[in-house]
């Protein structure tokens, strides 16, 4: 065994030590063998419990290098059992741990929240719910911070604060769509001393009002935005173009409901005009923000927001098929839900292959030093 292996299996027991194991009575499989290899099979393009187990028997003569494989590899019902019964939260915190000491986690960065359903979780035969989660996205690192499942009778607005509690956000940018514009949770963001940008529409009436009352007013003053508080940017792609427009404003003193938000110090607008086939449409977002941002560093927020659509979700979806995953007992659709997050984060943040997510997949099935790569930045 190389160096690099034999830090990788002290790093994954390490790791996963805390972990409980589901099962009472004798235990066959190492809970770690069953983690391992189903964590590695996932990152080579597995996506059911099937494929897992076929993984591990393929690759059984590597995968004994840091592995106990004394009693051969799990059946994929044997996959299915355990990963329903983990526990979800033990599991996402270890998962992090692993790729927490891997890749630095960047202070003070900008944490996107955003919910996704997993469409093909619903089971009629067993009258189980569609899963919706909501999901915590550290943007300049693309590592998956945390998720929480909404529960079945609730909504965002009361998963988001549990999310937050679960993270350390101090000194971060927190973003949240209008779904998160609540009291509470700017509450909750602020007692943790970080900072918000939340998108306001009509679920919070008088605020929004306000808010866009005050731009429609100063819009026409190019005085009230220069410098600063303005910026401005031009893209063309995919046969459109389009030009996105920042303004930040200090917090008028006639602003009505202002007095509910705890630190609230600017108000934010974003103008977007794209031009396509000499058709011209104009889009207006507003916001309020519990810290006073220029135009660019508005801009920056707002942008790094939508990367946990376009480097998350989109990625689970198209890369990873998760919309057409059907696992549903018991925790395993949570958790291999968490399976492709991690298996997502790790393959970002290696750097040395310049491809996309799916030929990063294959590499790591095709070429065992590129999956240890992946596995332990090795």
């Amino acid at each position: 065994m190389d160096v690099s292996e034999s830090q990788g299996c002290l790093q994954l027991r390490d790791h996963f030590s805390l972990l409980t194991d589901p099962r009472t009575g004798k235990v066959t499989h190492p809970l770690l063998n069953i983690i391992t290899i189903a964590v590695c099979a996932v990152i080579c393009g597995a996506d059911d419990f099937v494929a897992i187990a076929e993984f591990g028997r393929l690759k059984r003569k590597w995968l004994s290098k840091f592995l106990d494989l004394t009693n051969g590899i799990p059946s994929h019902d044997r996959f299915n059992q355990v990963l329903a019964g983990v526990r979800p939260a033990e599991f996402e915190k270890c998962l992090l741990s692993w790729i927490a000491a891997l890749h630095e986690i960047t202070d003070g960065q900008i944490i996107a929240i955003d919910g996704k359903t997993l469409r093909r979780s619903y089971d009629r035969a067993s009258s189980k719910s569609t899963i919706h989660m909501v999901s915590a996205w550290a943007s300049e690192n693309h590592i998956s911070l945390g998720q929480v499942v909404v529960d079945e009778k609730s909504n965002e607005i009361t998963a988001i604060p549990k999310l937050l509690q679960m993270l350390e956000i101090k000194d971060s940018l927190v973003t949240i769509d209008a779904m998160g514009c609540q009291v509470t949770i700017a509450e909750t963001i602020v007692d943790q001393q970080a900072d918000y940008v939340l998108a306001v529409k009509g679920n919070q009436p008088t605020l929004h009002d306000g808010v866009v009352s005050h731009f429609a007013v100063h819009l026409s003053d190019a005085n009230v935005f220069k410098g600063r508080s303005f910026h401005r940017t031009n893209e063309k792609a995919h046969g459109r173009e389009t030009e996105r427009e920042y303004f930040v404003s200090a917090v008028p003193d006639d602003l009505p409901d202002a007095f509910r938000w705890p630190k609230l110090r600017a108000i934010g607008m974003t103008v977007n005009r794209t031009l396509r086939d000499g058709k011209e449409t104009i889009e207006g977002r507003y916001y309020i923000l519990s810290r006073k941002l220029t135009g660019k560093q508005f801009a920056e927020a707002v942008r790094r927001h939508w990367s946990i659509e376009n480097s998350l979700h989109w990625q689970l979806d198209v890369t990873f098929g998760e919309d057409q995953c059907r696992i549903r007992k018991g925790h395993a659709d949570a958790n291999f839900s968490l399976l492709r997050r991690q298996a997502l984060s790790l393959l970002k943040n290696e750097q040395t292959s310049k491809v996309g997510i799916k030929n990063k997949r294959l590499s790591a099935a095709l070429n065992d030093e590129y999956l240890l790569k992946v596995l332990f930045a090795a």
